[in-house]
Order: structure tokens, then sequence, then C-alpha cells
């Protein structure tokens, strides 16, 4: 099981939001590579990197973001998953390009499943993971403010032919509050999405939004085997609710 420390960015600073909302927005850190470094040292396997103002349509904002995620890459070797606004094939080559290890993309897969198809076999389904932002059980896009009109598996049906391998599943009602994760969505989108012959084991789901505590960590990890890859952590190392260092001895005993 993998453990993500993930990193918002949102007018260049390291920020998090509550379910989404732009205006609920607390500043953790002015330096996002020295907050990348951070999570480094105490040995995150992955850093998740989100462009917050590329998600809302923001260019302005969201070249100092850019400028930002060089920053971090110039300044860690940890691997680095990142997304925000990756709605273009020019944008994903671009994020690739700058040294990203997987991207992530979400509103572009539920606008037009049939282009991500070309985009998994274009870069490959190691470099690009498919983010499902959810509320009320439909997909959320376009900085979680559109309803796309279908469900997380029908989604995912339509696109793990191509070789889909890693899944994001967020909860947008429980991210940032620390309500705890919806495990059991989680689980119920990797097991019936893998539960054909001929696409048994394709993907596997990396569970965000809600971490409140250690438990968390530990319920994820007991559920592995069922289909999860890892893990995204937020709010609850920017609030002190998990240590990383105590999440990481539990992902990797």
């Amino acid at each position: 099981m993998h453990i993500y420390a993930a990193i918002d960015l949102k007018n260049g600073k390291c920020v998090r939001l509550i379910q989404g909302d732009p205006e609920a927005e607390t500043i953790y850190g002015e330096d996002p590579a020295a907050m990348a470094e951070q999570w480094e040292t105490i040995g995150t396997d992955w850093l998740h990197v989100v462009n917050l103002d590329g998600a809302f349509g923001d260019l302005e904002k969201s070249a100092k973001n850019v400028d930002a995620l060089q920053a971090i890459l110039d300044r860690v070797s940890v691997p680095v998953q990142f997304g925000g606004g990756l709605r273009r094939p020019e944008d994903i080559k671009r994020a690739l390009d700058l040294g990203i290890s997987r991207v992530v993309v979400g509103s572009m897969a539920a606008d037009r499943p049939r282009q991500m198809l070309d985009i998994l076999g274009q870069f490959g389904p190691e470099q690009v993971a498919l983010g499902l932002d959810v509320r009320h059980g439909q997909v959320a896009t376009h900085g979680w403010r559109q309803l796309a009109g279908l469900n997380a598996l029908d989604l995912v049906k339509q696109i793990q032919t191509a070789g889909l391998k890693h899944v994001i599943y967020t909860d947008i009602a429980r991210d940032g509050m620390l309500q705890g994760v919806n495990l059991e969505a989680c689980i119920a989108l990797a097991e019936a999405g893998n539960q054909n012959e001929e696409t048994r084991n394709r993907f596997q789901v990396i569970v965000s939004g809600g971490v409140a505590s250690l438990d968390d960590v530990k319920a994820v990890k007991a559920a592995e085997a069922r289909g999860l890859e890892g893990l995204i952590i937020g709010k609850a190392l920017y609030t002190g609710k998990v240590d990383l260092a105590e999440a990481m001895r539990v992902a990797h005993p």
C-alpha cells in the first residue's frame, strides 16, 4: 500500500479546501516545495499534487501553480502524481515532460471517455490515472462544480478496456472534513470493476477524501488485498491528526 502526501496548489501556495469549495480555503504554506521536501524527508511513497486553479479554470493563477510544481520537481526525488485542469492531450504531455511520474485525468475522462482511451494508449496506463470525484454517487467535473450524469462504475467500465491501472476515488462530501474515508465505496468499485475474468485485477483504487486518524490508514491497509492500492492524506497531515511517519509504518510494516 502506498501513502500519497497531498499538496494542493492555489495561487502558488499550499492550501486545503473543504469539500472543494474555493471560498473555504486554509493556507498551510507559502513555499510548496519546502512542504514537499518535508514529506519526502519523513518518507512518503508519493506526492499527490493538485493544481486547484487549473481545475477551476483560472489560467493566471494556474501558471503560478505550474511554477510551484516545477520548484517541487527540482527539489525532491520522490515520484509526483499531478492533476487539476489537464483536459487536453497537450496538457498531459506538458506535465509529463516536466518530470511528473503520473497524471490524473478527471473532467476530460468524464466528458470524453473515448478520448481517455486514446490518452491511455498514447501515454501508457502507468502514467495516467483516472480521477473519480464523486458527489452523491455521481461523478463531478470541472473543479467539482458540475455533475457528469454518470456514476463511477459506469465511467470505469467505459475506460478500463484500454488497460486502466490506477483509479483515484475521492468522496467530495468527506474531503477536508476529517470524518473518515468512504472505504465501502472504494472497495465496492474495486471489486465490481474487476469481477469479470477479462478485466480482473486490471485496475486498483487509490482512496482519497476524509482521512481523520491513523485508524483510516489501518482500515485501508487491512483492505489492500480487495483492490486498494493506496491512500491520499491531506488535511489530516496538516492539522496533525495523522503523523506521516506513523502512517508509513502502518503501510509498510
